[in-house]
């Protein structure tokens, strides 16, 4: 194991980070100072155009009185399907767009993991992409993520896309950027929703049907002014939207540092220290002990009831799996079993109190989920429950356990089949530095209320975020469809700092 819980005076490499972020100023009055109050006066400083007509379109309602309406595929030049082509073989290799290559919130290409794949010149020639060019999904899609997003394609490099992808350049007279605004309020609006096909697990876009929806377009010259205004805005909004996902991403470091701090020295800082003997514990208050869960509580396995016997199913008691392991406190799941399952099966009611831990599943890659129980439970067998004894309280053996984060992690490898595993014979002789059990109480009780006060700025931020990619849409919808006018915008000439902003 190469880290380390340091001792003393000095801090768990999670707290250094967070305080040179000077993350214990942070409040959740600086949180809410985060919010988009920066744009939120945006719409206010552009009025609507002078004269508006009616578009004949009910969910474009009213448009300026001087643009166009006509369907989209007057905008672009057809839709040309793409190609997967064959393994690379470095005399016709050329990056081959994906889906997975689109990014969804910038709505352009990402670098990061281009594809290459071999492509006879002859087959690539009418695929070939130019810098401007529109690439749409076609198939693939998802339940949150509906088939039909449009990116632009603004690289240098050669490229054509990948048979889940078609390529449409814009015509004369089309800004490319402003159609890829326009097409993002279409998606957002779900109006390329009717031209989705379904017959298998993939969705299918009628890439005809759908580039014959009308939409409104300016002049050209005006189209640009649009573009480049929701260029800039739309830029000042992903920056907040990034701070304030910086943001959380300190409060939780914070969040961790707090937990592992506690579990390890304490609260007094204070109180004598002395060697625990453990490597990577460091020294521990002089009275506590260091024990291992073998000793502190009784483990108890899970199961699945039969699944052919509608007698065990859907009863009133939770049968907790990893999914439902996505909170500190579990009172109840998703499934449910009866209590003839209870009976009958290798499933056991796991009393209220009880600390469950993830055993088994992709869920422990990054982390080894645990939980405390507030009713009586069931679980399966990727789980196992943890019925504390007189030594430790169960609060407190959850808390331990979500301290040393980093030491049960290391407890985690793959089985043959490549699940992720936690070594559960090992975990049974974890070091877990144990308190007195009335110091155990109040350890939960401080900490809690720190962790209170963190969790409410990350729901500030995170409430801040959701407000922000709300506004970038509705602003998105409002300058390509004419409800504010733009026309003499202009960018600032002087750029504010990110410390001003």
């Amino acid at each position: 194991m190469n880290y380390k819980v340091e001792g003393g005076n000095e801090q768990t490499a999670s707290e250094q980070k967070a305080v040179s972020y000077k993350l214990e100023a942070v409040s959740e009055q600086q949180a809410i100072s985060c919010k988009p109050s920066a744009i939120s006066g945006v719409a206010g400083k552009y009025q609507p155009y002078p004269e508006y007509k009616d578009s004949g379109v009910e969910w474009l309602g009213e448009i300026p009185s001087h643009w166009a309406i006509h369907s989209l595929k007057r905008a672009v030049d057809g839709c040309t399907n793409g190609i997967w082509g064959s393994e690379p073989d470095e005399l016709n290799d050329i990056t081959v767009l994906r889906v997975a290559d689109f990014d969804r919130n910038q709505l352009e290409v990402r670098d990061d993991k281009l594809t290459t794949r071999s492509i006879p010149e002859k087959d690539r020639r009418n695929r070939l992409l130019q810098k401007g060019d529109l690439l749409i999904e076609k198939s693939g899609g998802g339940e949150k993520t509906l088939v039909g997003c449009v990116v632009i394609f603004d690289k240098d490099y050669d490229a054509v896309t990948s048979n889940f992808v078609a390529k449409m350049t814009p015509r004369a007279g089309f800004d490319s950027v402003f159609l890829k605004y326009a097409f993002a309020k279409l998606y957002a609006g779900r109006v390329n929703y009717p031209s989705v096909k379904q017959t298998t697990g993939i969705q299918n876009l009628d890439s005809d049907a759908y580039l014959m929806e009308r939409f409104v377009f300016p002049c050209e010259q005006e189209q640009r002014t649009i573009a480049a205004f929701l260029d800039y805005e739309t830029a000042r909004i992903d920056t907040l939207i990034a701070r304030q996902q910086r943001l959380i991403e300190l409060l939780k470091e914070k969040r961790q540092a707090v937990i592992s701090h506690a579990v390890t020295k304490g609260l007094n800082p204070n109180v004598p220290m002395k060697d625990s003997g453990v490597e990577w514990l460091g020294q521990v208050p002089a009275h506590w002990v260091i024990s291992q869960p073998r000793y502190l509580c009784q483990f108890l396995g899970g199961g699945t009831p039969s699944k052919d016997n509608p007698k065990f199913w859907d009863g009133d008691i939770p049968w907790v799996s990893p999914k439902d392991m996505k909170r500190d406190i579990i009172n109840s799941s998703i499934d449910s079993i009866t209590m003839d399952a209870v009976l009958h099966s290798s499933t056991k009611l796991i009393p209220t109190g009880s600390v469950l831990i993830v055993v088994r599943g992709m869920i422990l890659a990054h982390s080894v989920p645990v939980a405390i129980t507030s009713v009586p439970v069931t679980i399966n067998q990727d789980m196992k429950a943890m019925v504390s004894g007189e030594q430790i309280d169960g609060d407190y053996l959850l808390l331990c356990l979500q301290g040393l984060k980093q030491p049960v992690l290391d407890l985690v490898d793959s089985s043959a089949h490549g699940t992720k595993c936690l070594r559960t014979d090992q975990f049974e002789v974890l070091p877990i530095p144990l308190p007195p059990r009335s110091e155990q109480h109040y350890i939960v009780e401080q900490v809690q209320k720190k962790l209170d006060r963190i969790d409410r700025s990350i729901t500030v931020a995170s409430h801040s975020i959701s407000l922000s990619k709300e506004r970038r849409t509705a602003l998105i919808s409002a300058a390509v469809t004419g409800k504010i006018d733009v026309r003499g915008w202009q960018p600032p000439a002087e750029e504010k700092t990110a410390e001003q902003e």
